[in-house]
């Protein structure tokens, strides 16, 4: 994954707990959930972000990052109709936008998942 407002691409954490290919747990639009589904990007730039908005008050107005927490309230919007036991799972592509302005996008998958088995 990657955030614009972010530092560092991140990997998009599925819990074993939903829905399965192949016996492998898949993200589904609704994988939305900070810490547990979205780890975060290290730092956040958006100005919007309160936290930011702190850091750079107290930089005398000189723009800073902070921690980047993803908020995240609507779900994915995938690019394509691919449904795994009828819920739309997430592919290369699929977009979210985080409360903060930024906009996070799945890039790749995952290294341990082999997409072409599902």
């Amino acid at each position: 994954m990657e955030c614009d407002m972010g530092d560092a691409p991140g990997f998009l954490i599925v819990e074993p707990t939903g829905v399965f290919a192949n016996d492998l747990p898949v993200g589904t639009i609704f994988d939305i959930i900070p810490f547990v589904n979205l780890p975060g990007f290290i730092l956040c730039h958006s100005p919007l972000n309160p936290e930011v908005i702190l850091e750079t008050i107290a930089a005398m107005g000189v723009p800073m990052p902070a921690p980047c927490i993803p908020i995240v309230v609507d779900p994915w919007l995938p690019p394509g109709n691919v449904l795994i036991d009828g819920m739309p799972a997430l592919t290369e592509g699929s977009v979210c936008e985080c409360l903060w302005a930024g906009t996070i996008v799945l890039s790749g998958p995952s290294p341990a998942m082999n997409v072409e088995a599902i």
